[in-house]
């Protein structure tokens, strides 16, 4: 029997939870290098932080299901908080499909899912 999910938490994320969200994100997984498009230099470009962007790395030799567009993070507007948790904690797709590389399998601890959930949900969304 799999382990009850837990965003059934009542409690709201703390400032410590969404500041250690941004550490992982940022400083650890890395998110932004993909999540993030570049400027015409290359450099992230900081006002569509994490708002999802093409994929400028190419594998050497072809890689079936290479994704060519990683999703936005910020606000999290394409997955529900389980979906995340998914993703994050049992390292498959929101729907329990095979991530597309180059997307990294993560199988985090609840606790550190919960704070990059948290950090992602603390942004801006892009408004259409």
């Amino acid at each position: 029997m799999q382990a009850q999910r837990r965003f059934a938490l009542p409690a709201p994320p703390t400032k410590n939870e969404i500041e250690r969200g941004r550490y992982l994100v940022e400083e650890i997984a890395k998110c932004t290098e993909c999540h993030t498009p570049r400027k015409a230099n290359g450099e992230l470009d900081a006002q569509a932080w994490l708002r999802g962007a093409p994929i400028w790395i190419r594998p050497v030799a072809p890689i079936e299901n290479w994704a060519d567009r990683a999703p936005a993070l910020a606000g999290l507007p394409s997955f529900t908080e389980a979906q995340a948790e998914k993703v994050l904690e049992d390292g498959t797709g929101p729907n329990g499909e095979e991530l597309r590389p180059p997307m990294h399998i993560y199988h985090m601890a609840p606790a550190d899912a919960r704070a990059i959930i948290a950090y992602l949900k603390s942004l801006r969304a892009e408004v259409h």
